[in-house]
């Protein structure tokens, strides 16, 4: 726990790097813009060493901006309830839906029992169930729910912590496979709503990334398990027999997964239904309290992760600031060398420099930065293909495996005992490696 002293002294710290952040930029910008830097400095130093909740920290904003010239109160209110936050509470709710029901218990025993019983085949077991429930959970319920069952598969560390590595890997690579997967899918979508760009529907978006994630998902357990021959792991099977709430969750689940999938146009062939997914997904969301399914109460909604709403508020009213205030036009200048750059090698450095920038900040925090500012830089230098470009910088703020910082899952990890930083450090950073070239030969090929 953390005592007073220390949360002052981390707020102080985040203070001091704020101030010192607008004095080194004000040569460089506007007084405006250098506020906003000061103040990005403070909300991302606080969001990365906890020293304030999150949800007080994301509620931030709407103070600042406002008293610092930087935003109107106006301007930013709204960036706190776009249609795209009521996408992810319907995902929240049928997450807690599950978790209240116990379906997804079941559903990781039941794809755990499809695996043989050698280390390779629970790692992939791992893997995979992590991934596939990411695609629909938060990643950081997905391996708070999962490294139990890691850590239970086995008494051995060295066996431990590749496996609960396999998990907290496997979420992340997983959480970029749907829109709700991971915050930074659903700032993009909400930044491209804003600007008007197309983007992909929810299963678009799925067969977009899923040769990437079927890619990562082969390396990476391969990755874990070298060095380790001959385990085997004990007798783990579990009732995989569904109840009647949990039934009832299989089928509001199955329900929106037809309805978003008729719902997608195939083009040239079917034009879709039309229907709008973000409402399609809240409304989901909301069956679980209807009458006969019973599977929430208001009582529940005490477990909403709303401070993850607020981040979201954050993290658009940063894109909104860095848009009006002309922040995102100025950084285009000075990186306009790299225009004159070929377009893949322009890519795959920008690309690289996203992949391991958000190994030291909130990845949310990164892209709500980078997209505004790469849109600028693009249409200012006639650059093709934009949209695919601001949807790989994307995808490679999303590709943090190095360091516990970097994103939730690391932190669980680690907060087990049995994983090490050094470790992790060593195995994610060939997993940066080889994700940021699997992402560039994708895009290259498919995109």
């Amino acid at each position: 726990m953390i005592t007073v002293d220390e949360k002052s002294k981390k707020l102080l710290l985040a203070i001091s790097l704020g101030v010192v952040a607008y004095f080194i930029t004000l040569p460089l910008f506007t007084s405006i813009q250098a506020s906003l830097i000061g103040v990005l400095t403070l909300l991302v130093t606080l969001w990365t060493n906890e020293g304030l909740h999150l949800g007080f920290v994301s509620l931030l904003p709407l103070a600042l901006f406002p008293w610092l010239g930087i935003l109107e109160f106006n301007d930013v209110a709204p960036n706190y309830s776009k249609t795209i936050i009521f996408l992810f509470m319907g995902g929240f709710l049928l997450a807690i839906g599950m978790q209240k029901s116990g379906t997804h218990e079941k559903i990781a025993h039941l794809i755990l029992s499809i695996f043989p019983k050698s280390f390779l085949g629970i790692l992939y077991a791992l893997s995979i169930t992590s991934g596939l429930m990411s695609g629909v959970l938060s990643n950081t319920t997905v391996t708070i729910l999962l490294v139990p069952i890691a850590l239970y598969l086995s008494k051995e560390p060295n066996i431990q912590f590749r496996m609960v590595l396999a998990v907290a890997y496997g979420a992340t690579i997983g959480g970029i496979l749907t829109p709700i997967g991971t915050p930074p899918n659903l700032i993009f979508l909400g930044f491209a709503e804003e600007m008007g760009i197309a983007v992909p529907t929810f299963f678009e978006w799925i067969f977009r990334l899923l040769p990437l994630v079927v890619a990562m998902m082969i390396f990476m357990p391969l990755l874990l398990s070298f060095g380790v021959k001959n385990f085997q792991i004990d007798d783990y099977a579990k009732d995989t027999s569904f109840n009647s709430q949990q039934k009832k969750m299989l089928y509001v689940l199955g329900s929106l997964v037809l309805i978003l999938f008729i719902n997608s146009p195939i083009k040239p062939f079917y034009d879709g239904l039309g229907l709008n997914e973000k409402l399609l997904i809240f409304t989901a969301g909301l069956t679980l309290f209807l009458p006969k399914i019973d599977i929430l109460e208001w009582e529940d909604m005490r477990e909403f992760p709303y401070a993850i709403i607020f981040l979201f508020g954050a993290s658009f009213s940063i894109a909104t600031a860095f848009s009006d205030t002309g922040l995102a036009q100025a950084v285009t200048e000075y990186i306009s060398v790299f225009a004159t750059l070929p377009t893949l090698l322009m890519v795959a450095l920008v690309t690289a420099l996203i992949v391991f920038a958000t190994e030291v900040t909130s990845n949310t925090a990164l892209i709500s930065i980078a997209l505004p500012i790469i849109y600028t830089f693009i249409g200012a230098n006639g650059i093709e293909n934009g949209e695919t470009i601001l949807f790989i910088i994307t995808i490679a703020s999303s590709y943090a495996f190095m360091l516990p910082i970097a994103t939730a899952p690391n932190a669980i990890a680690i907060s087990t005992g049995v994983v090490k930083i050094s470790k992790m450090a060593k195995l994610g950073f060939i997993l940066n490696i080889v994700g940021l070239i699997f992402l560039i030969v994708v895009a290259e090929i498919f995109w």
